[in-house]
């Protein structure tokens, strides 16, 4: 919290209250994530203000709209407390409400922010850290990256857009690390970095002296007695002018010329920071800055698209990827049963879907994606779909799948109605890479009838094992294939219906059917609605409760629950609540049948992948989407609905270590402790991942495993299994926009840490722009690193406010076992910058924001010359300024 004697009359003079829980700790705010601990223990980063900032402006939007059909939330419920995502979405949505997506559309910002540090194409750019006294050239690529995430929400792309807001937050954060605004006495943030249009006033000039020698570590007295806005050198790229300050830091090698010594404020630590002992300033007016930030992204998408923004719901997306050929007709309308049915189930309740996206297709031709948030519009555009054509199989089914990831939100369900296998299976692997880095699941309904030949017409005998391409997806992606009849299809896709409630999949031991051997999991009294899927020539089957009471494949109600068949698909619901402990099923089946066991809680893991990075200006963990055969990596466990349980007096779970699976067969490859990192409240777990698994390239599952604050035990495993990829694949693009008619150049970085590589790379952009390659083929040693450079061609007649995926794939020879690796960039083509880039549209009618002139505004003199403006779009609700959750720093 800021303390007590900070002057806010600029801020609001007549309603301001500032809530003041306590004060901050000694910390850093702007090394990159919680692995910079390591370095500056107990300290608060980029990751920590970007979260705060996010949870204020996020508590200001639940006061300002009170949830339907509950009561408001109360500000002074909040005071004295740690602010957290589990707690706010409790009070909101109600007990049990899951924030799993919100927290990790929270990660994908603060891994964005921390990349800044890590990327080739920023670390070192002194424009994207307000380093070398180039703060208004600072200023224009902070507003930039505004309006590029801005845009991007509007696109619907909010991965993209929180790519582009983490490197906005990061610049704007490092503003008050980096600069000597602090050291100027100033206890408000920069009146005119989100203003463009205004004038950055009393900047040094080149010729300025700013600092002294210093011969310390810490140089509290070191910059010059003036009133001048200046900013840290860092490294040799600009080298340093005489006279002028260095960032400082041991790694700084401008700090060794003289003047000796720097002014950042990253870290507690005298090593890193040589103001360090000012750091606690500039972390306050860092998370000012960043509620202004945010506030200003919320003004101008409303609350109901910065709500997409950051996925503020516990309500998942609905994507459906449907094939439209003339066989179809029962599908579709199964289809369109199942969306009506959640839309008038769901409509005005939390549990509303967000996004709807539907992609169809056929032979030769699939898409557009549609995409909307609005469940009218969707089901209109469902509702004009018909069966037409016969339609040879195969169909372009992986294709219409593709486009829907790319535009379906992470952490969702995709739904795919078919009964034509993949004339696409070329991009079987693409996929799958995508359905892992996106972390959505895809469940196909493939209706394989006999009776269907007059509706497809086929070329050929095909292979009875067309269908492994959607099996190889499912797998990847934690998803499963079911096979059904038409007069099936209407009852087994309630699925659909099912998974939109959020379940989550128990882990099975074995993890598939054994003869003979009967499939065991845990219940704990976290779980609900448990229900068992059953699929395939089933003989018969039997359930077994912890008590010992058993029920068998009668359909109807039993002594666990009830039980519906439909051909070979069964659908047992477990009685709620059901008995805690160890239940057992044993099928017995002609073939290998497919059991699933899912249920309903709000505990559950987000988990990430990074390299740690301890010997650089800014230690952190450098995220990666997969972890690479033979790289140290560390696994971050982020354990969700710790304080959604309805019982906030509760002891916390407590998990103890993660247990590593080969997949499809399931065998147990380790057990890994993990160590809490960070209050326990957060749910922050840490992992180094054994050389054994990383020794070898393939896919694994990870199962959570803990108790509860009984001593009871906790089983959670991840939705889609991960993969050890054979090298480091890199992709990335100049910091900024594409505009049309321009040629953008992209850098590819390719490592290999496990053995020799020979490979070949491939290219694709979506739409199909023009894109050269100086490096088609590469052989790497051990530990050796290849880079390349890639240009890409923006037609004159690219739509402004589009976004471009470019994708990168690395594979060995045609007979290796080797499977590829996949780099994914999306990048922005953006309409020539306007005078004021977050100016409002001419058309608007809510409050135009950059464009209010500050004349208009009170306006407090700062010790640099220049005014501090009470900005009218700052977050506020009816007046007053959150800055809550700072206990945890």
């Amino acid at each position: 919290m800021l303390p007590a004697d900070v002057p806010l009359a600029h801020l609001n003079p007549s309603l301001l209250l500032l809530l003041l829980l306590q004060l901050l700790p000694p910390a850093t705010s702007f090394f990159p994530n919680i692995w910079s601990l390591l370095a500056a223990p107990g300290s608060v980063t980029h990751q920590d203000l970007t979260e705060e900032a996010a949870l204020n402006v996020t508590l200001q939007l639940f006061l300002e709209q009170p949830p339907p059909g509950r009561p408001p939330l109360r500000l002074e419920d909040f005071l004295g407390h740690t602010l957290l995502a589990d707690n706010l979405f409790a009070a909101y949505f109600g007990p049990g409400s899951p924030s799993r997506r919100f927290r990790a559309a929270l990660g994908e910002v603060s891994r964005a922010n921390a990349a800044q540090d890590f990327l080739p194409t920023s670390r070192n750019d002194p424009d994207l850290h307000f380093d070398a006294e180039r703060l208004g050239q600072g200023r224009t690529r902070l507003v930039g990256a505004l309006r590029e995430a801005l845009v991007a929400a509007r696109a619907l792309d909010h991965t993209l857009a929180r790519q582009r807001l983490g490197a906005a937050l990061h610049a704007l954060q490092d503003f008050y690390s980096h600069s000597n605004w602090v050291e100027l006495g100033q206890q408000q943030p920069h009146p005119h970095l989100l203003w463009p249009r205004q004038e950055l006033r009393s900047l040094a000039q080149v010729d300025d002296p700013t600092c002294s020698d210093c011969e310390e570590l810490s140089c509290p007295g070191n910059l010059l007695g003036f009133t001048l806005l200046t900013s840290g050198y860092f490294g040799t790229h600009p080298s340093k002018p005489p006279g002028k300050c260095s960032h400082g830091g041991r790694f700084d090698q401008s700090s060794s010329q003289p003047p000796r010594g720097g002014i950042n404020k990253d870290s507690t630590s005298p090593g890193f920071s040589p103001h360090h002992m000012l750091h606690l300033q500039a972390a306050k007016l860092a998370l000012l800055a960043s509620i202004q930030a945010l506030s200003l992204l919320r003004n101008r998408l409303g609350d109901r698209g910065f709500s997409r923004l950051l996925d503020i719901s516990p309500a998942s997306s609905l994507s459906f990827v449907l094939d439209t050929t003339g066989s179809m007709g029962e599908e579709i309308n199964a289809a369109k049963i199942q969306v009506r049915h959640i839309v008038e189930q769901r409509r005005g309740s939390p549990m509303e879907p967000v996004h709807y996206i539907l992609v169809p297709f056929h032979d030769p031709g699939f898409g557009p994606v549609f995409t909307t948030s609005d469940p009218d519009s969707f089901w209109q555009q469902l509702n004009e779909i018909h069966a037409l054509g016969g339609g040879d199989e195969p169909e372009m089914c992986l294709s219409a799948l593709e486009l829907a990831l790319l535009h379906t939100p992470p952490l969702s369900d995709i739904f795919v109605f078919t009964d034509a296998s993949p004339k696409d299976a070329f991009l079987t692997n693409r996929v799958e890479s995508l359905t892992q880095e996106r972390r959505c699941r895809v469940t196909f309904l493939v209706t394989e009838d006999p009776s269907r030949v007059q509706g497809r017409a086929r070329r050929e005998v095909l292979s009875p094992l067309r269908f492994e391409p959607y099996e190889a997806v499912a797998l990847a992606s934690g998803g499963e294939v079911i096979f059904t009849k038409d007069q099936h299809i209407q009852d087994v896709a309630a699925v659909v219906g099912d998974s939109m409630a959020d379940l989550v999949t128990l882990p099975l031991e074995p993890p598939v059917v054994v003869s003979g051997r009967p499939l065991v999991f845990s219940v704990d009294a976290l779980l609900q609605r448990v229900t068992i899927r059953i699929h395939g020539e089933v003989s018969s089957f039997w359930i077994r409760n912890p008590a010992g009471v058993s029920q068998g494949q009668e359909e109807g109600e039993g002594p666990l629950g009830h039980t519906r068949r439909f051909g070979q698909f069964w659908i047992v619901t477990i009685s709620d609540p059901p008995q805690t402990g160890t239940w057992e099923i044993l099928v017995t089946a002609e073939s290998t049948p497919r059991v699933r066991v899912q249920a309903q809680t709000s505990l559950d893991f987000l988990f990430y992948f990074g390299i740690p990075v301890e010997d650089g200006p800014h230690p952190g963990l450098y995220p990666l989407t997969q972890p690479v055969a033979g790289l140290q990596t560390q696994l971050l466990v982020e354990v969700t609905g710790l304080g959604s349980r309805g019982n906030p007096g509760a002891p916390l779970p407590h998990f103890s270590h993660v247990v590593l699976r080969g997949v499809p067969e399931g065998a147990e490859l380790g057990r890994v402790p993990l160590e809490p990192t960070g209050p326990l409240e957060r749910g922050f777990l840490a992992a180094s991942l054994p050389s054994a698994l990383l020794s070898t390239v393939g896919p694994f599952s990870l199962e959570l495993i803990g108790r509860d604050g009984e001593g009871q035990s906790l089983h959670r495993a991840a939705p889609q299994p991960c993969t050890v990829v054979p090298v480091l694949l890199e992709l990335s693009g100049s910091p900024g926009f594409l505009a049309p008619g321009s040629k953008a150049p992209l850098s590819l970085r390719i490592a290999s840490f496990s053995g020799p590589q020979d490979l070949d790379l491939r290219t694709s952009v979506k739409p199909s722009f023009a894109l050269t390659s100086n490096l088609s083929r590469v052989r790497l040693e051990p530990n050796e690193t290849a880079w390349g450079r890639l240009w890409l061609e923006i037609p004159d007649s690219a739509a402004p406010d589009s976004v471009v995926m470019v994708t990168v794939t690395a594979t060995g020879p045609e007979a290796s076992p080797v499977p590829p690796t996949h780099a994914f960039l999306r990048l922005l083509v953006l309409a020539p910058t306007p005078q004021d880039p977050l100016a409002a549209p001419a058309h608007s009618s809510g409050p135009i924001l950059a464009s209010t002139s500050p004349a208009s505004t009170s306006v407090t003199q700062g010790r640099a010359g220049g005014g501090l403006v009470g900005n009218p779009w700052w977050g506020t609700v009816g007046g007053v300024l959150l800055l809550l959750g700072l206990a945890s720093w």
